[in-house]
């Protein structure tokens, strides 16, 4: 059989695969059930595969890849274009590959068992965080339906949480109140011990990881941050500058430019949210103690903080935090104060 590459449409039981040959004549158009994928791929000889980067395409990469076939993954919106009329497994591989033989498509690389297992660990701990969010937001409602106020703070809510929970604090509402609000306070003090061990494992993965211990050295990225990047980022070398990692994280204007004239919008927000997120926060802290000490801070945050609003100077603080952290993992360096960009408006 003479593939010389295959377009693999991903799913959890039924795969569909499309392979052409050196002059991209079909020879192959089938569906193939989840246990025939590798004997199929077995059989074939070295060749290029393109499949959609998602859940679980770096699983199928990693197998692939060691059968000696060059596997190539796409995001799904770069792949979309080459979709012909009609949407169905079919056409989606067709779709795949004909895009991954395209010279200036752009791909996705693989990531490791380690840096999926690291990932894991955030997924799971923004998940936890969002619980507790909401079960000390139900506790606020529903004291606050009987009047009681709860004090601004995770730490006051969480210490109201644990007094009802010992039953050293009683408030004053009905029995079944009452029983609901054990319930609730139980939860939310599981869910936080819960949240600390995963911030033990993180801190664990970031001294154990070399990458993730000098992305640490940057200010505003602490544990989470610099293990959440060196799981996520398999190949810094993927990107030629640090403004294109910049733009794969979405922290870069939007263009709508015609006819020589350049305009910018607001930032793309297209990539990964929970690093983009990651970094915005971080620099928000960064301007935090920055208002509170500015005899302390870097000269040129506090003259952006004059200059922008402060949700603009967080943004363009993290679009500079961004690119730091490329050059950092590209170059092998740990952080140099000295040669941060200066801040643009």
């Amino acid at each position: 059989m003479n593939v010389t590459t295959v377009g693999l449409d991903l799913a959890k039981r039924i795969f569909q695969v499309h392979a052409v040959d050196v002059s991209g004549s079909v020879v192959v158009r089938k569906a193939l059930r989840r246990s025939q994928v590798l004997p199929f791929f077995t059989a074939l000889p070295s060749c290029l595969i393109g499949m959609e980067a998602c859940g679980t395409s770096h699983h199928w990469a990693r197998e692939l890849t060691k059968l000696g076939h060059e596997v190539r993954m796409m995001p799904p919106a770069y792949v979309k274009p080459y979709v012909k009329r009609g949407k169905n497994d079919a056409v989606d591989a067709e779709a795949i590959c004909e895009a991954v033989t395209r010279p200036t498509m752009r791909f996705v690389a693989m990531k490791s068992t380690e840096q999926q297992a690291a990932l894991s660990l955030h997924r799971t701990r923004n998940l936890l965080v969002k619980q507790r969010t909401q079960l000390v937001n139900m506790i606020r409602g529903l004291l606050a339906e009987f009047g009681i106020d709860i004090p601004e703070g995770l730490e006051r809510a969480l210490g109201l949480a644990r007094r009802i929970a010992a039953q050293e604090a009683t408030p004053d509402v009905p029995a079944m109140a009452i029983q609901i609000l054990d319930l609730l306070c139980g939860q939310v003090l599981d869910t936080h011990a819960r949240l600390q061990a995963i911030d033990r494992s993180i801190s664990a993965l970031q001294r154990a990881d070399d990458v993730a211990r000098r992305l640490s050295t940057i200010p505003g990225i602490g544990p989470v941050g610099a293990t959440a990047l060196a799981a996520s980022v398999a190949d810094p070398g993927q990107f030629r500058s640090g403004r294109e990692f910049a733009a794969w994280l979405g922290l870069t204007p939007s263009q709508n430019s015609s006819g020589g004239k350049d305009r910018l919008g607001r930032i793309t927000k297209m990539g990964d949210r929970y690093l983009r997120k990651l970094l915005v926060v971080g620099a928000t802290s960064l301007i935090r103690r920055a208002r509170a000490k500015p005899e302390t801070a870097d000269p040129r945050l506090v003259a952006l903080l004059d200059r922008k609003p402060v949700r603009v100077a967080s943004v363009a603080m993290a679009n500079k935090m961004a690119r730091v952290v490329w050059a950092i993992m590209a170059r092998g360096e740990t952080y140099q104060s000295r040669r941060i960009p200066t801040l643009a408006g």
